[in-house]
């Protein structure tokens, strides 16, 4: 499958739906949202697929991006892909391993964006968010963008974070969080 980001830039993809890139036109729609937000932020991309988000923030400026996914074969394709598309000055980094642990593992860090994309059926909605919550991942000025089937997104109780608003791209919605 081939995959094009900011600048026209190709990325590879491992075969099938296994990580589901984020629809172009929710990806062009997140990055309008977010313009003028981007250049020299820190970035957080969960269940980060193929890494099309976290190419695109390092595209459009990021300063730092750390992706957290799963699968081992995706991780490699994910540091391919970043590391065609960063520059010298910015950073990366690739975290393989379960999203709820490896969260726990950037206690006392922030973020200014966190892009959230699991698989819709997962049941990672509740516990990442609450992660993101518990440990204030998220910066004072940051908003996090929660990618979810219009149908169902189950928000537990959170302490820290609210949500700013809502859209909806056919099959696809978007749910943004700021930091209280």
């Amino acid at each position: 499958m081939s995959l094009r980001i900011y600048g026209n830039r190709q990325l590879k993809t491992l075969p099938g739906q296994d990580t589901r890139p984020t629809l172009a036109r929710v990806r062009e729609a997140l990055f309008n949202i977010w313009q003028g937000e981007i250049a020299d932020c820190r970035w957080l991309d969960l269940c980060a697929g193929s890494g099309s988000i976290g190419a695109e923030a390092l595209c459009r400026g990021a300063a730092q991006v750390v992706g957290i996914e799963q699968s081992a074969r995706a991780c490699d394709v994910i540091r391919q892909n970043w590391q065609n598309v960063a520059a010298a000055e910015q950073s990366f980094r690739v975290i393989k391993g379960d999203v709820v642990r490896c969260l726990n593992a950037l206690n006392g860090q922030t973020f200014d964006r966190i892009y959230f994309d699991p698989p819709y059926a997962s049941g990672l909605y509740g516990p990442v968010l609450d992660a993101i919550d518990t440990l204030q991942l998220l910066a004072p000025a940051g908003e996090l963008a929660v990618e979810h089937s219009p149908k169902s997104l189950t928000i537990p109780p959170l302490t820290h974070l609210n949500v700013c608003r809502e859209k909806v791209y056919g099959n696809t919605a978007l749910t943004f969080f700021h930091a209280e």
